[in-house]
């Protein structure tokens, strides 16, 4: 079995406090599974960026790395811009393993999730 990592990808913004909820989430992960080597990385304004993350990793001995897009949905970036710094980093590291995972807004769970705290917020 290959060491491997999760990165928690996002956006970013401008404004640092926006990454909270991300390192939330990358919190409750660690939490749950410790042996799991969770990190955030993001796609501007914030750092570390994929590369920079990724590569990072790989100096660790991490063999297999795979990419959560913290996105509601597969818009542009994730049509374009991801894949091509996922094709670099597999072109600069081919005995690295680069998984790209589906927006996590897109899984169903996240989906209903949404839809409860809408149905909270309106009184329902």
């Amino acid at each position: 079995m290959s060491k491997a990592a999760l990165i928690l990808f996002a956006h970013g913004a401008r404004d640092p406090e926006w990454a909270e909820p991300m390192r939330r989430v990358g919190a409750a992960l660690r939490q749950q599974a410790p042996e799991l080597r969770v990190e955030l990385a993001f796609l501007e304004f914030i750092q570390p960026g994929l590369r920079e993350c990724a590569e990072s990793l790989l100096g660790e001995g991490f063999e297999r790395i795979v990419v959560l897009p913290m996105f509601i949905a597969r818009g542009g970036h994730l049509k374009r811009d991801v894949p091509l710094l996922l094709d670099e980093l597999r072109r600069g590291h081919p005995r690295a393993c680069f998984e790209l995972a589906a927006a996590v807004g897109e899984a169903e769970t996240i989906v209903q999730a949404m839809a409860a705290h809408a149905l909270t917020v309106a009184g329902g």
